[in-house]
């Protein structure tokens, strides 16, 4: 059975391949900060994210999550469409859970 490369080798790796390709800035850890984005981009809470990242602080897991602000748009967006729906329902005596439904 071959041996897998070391965590430095396949960093080497990367590293000589990202040169290669004109992407200097790209490395392993990047795809790190990659995953932990589109984590946060899919809806799961930063603790969560955290305990996946196998951080102790939440400071430590928000360093590696870049939204966008398009992303950040659209999560104020469907915070603002919850709200408003909220407020329809308070003021129609609707549930807010379940549109149509009287409470």
């Amino acid at each position: 059975m071959p041996s897998r490369p070391s965590l430095w080798t396949w960093s080497k790796v990367v590293r000589r391949i990202a040169l290669a390709a004109d992407v200097p800035r790209f490395s392993t850890h990047t795809t790190r900060h990659l995953c932990l984005t589109d984590l946060a981009r899919m809806g799961w809470e930063l603790h969560t994210i955290a305990t996946f990242a196998g951080h102790r602080h939440t400071d430590s897991t928000l360093r590696y999550i870049h939204l966008s602000g398009r992303d950040l748009a659209d999560k104020l967006g469907r915070g603002m469409d919850h709200i408003h729906a909220w407020r329809i329902a308070m003021l129609t005596g609707m549930d807010a859970a379940t549109p149509g439904t009287p409470r």
